[in-house]
C-alpha cells in the first residue's frame, strides 16, 4: 500500500512538472513572436526613407 502512494506521488509531481514546462514553453513562444514583430517595427522606422 505504502509503495503505491509514493508512485502515486511521484507520477503527479512529474505530471506537474510536465504542465508546468508546458505553460511556460507557450508563454516563451509568445513572447519570441512578440519580441519579433517589435524588431521588424523598428527596423522599419529605421530604414524609412521619405
Amino acid at each position: 500500500m505504502e509503495t503505491k502512494r509514493v508512485m502515486m506521488s511521484s507520477e503527479r509531481s512529474k505530471q506537474k512538472k510536465r504542465s508546468i514546462c508546458r505553460r511556460l514553453g507557450k508563454h516563451i513562444k509568445e513572447q519570441k513572436g512578440r519580441i519579433y514583430i517589435i524588431r521588424r517595427c523598428v527596423v522599419m522606422l529605421l530604414c524609412w526613407h521619405d
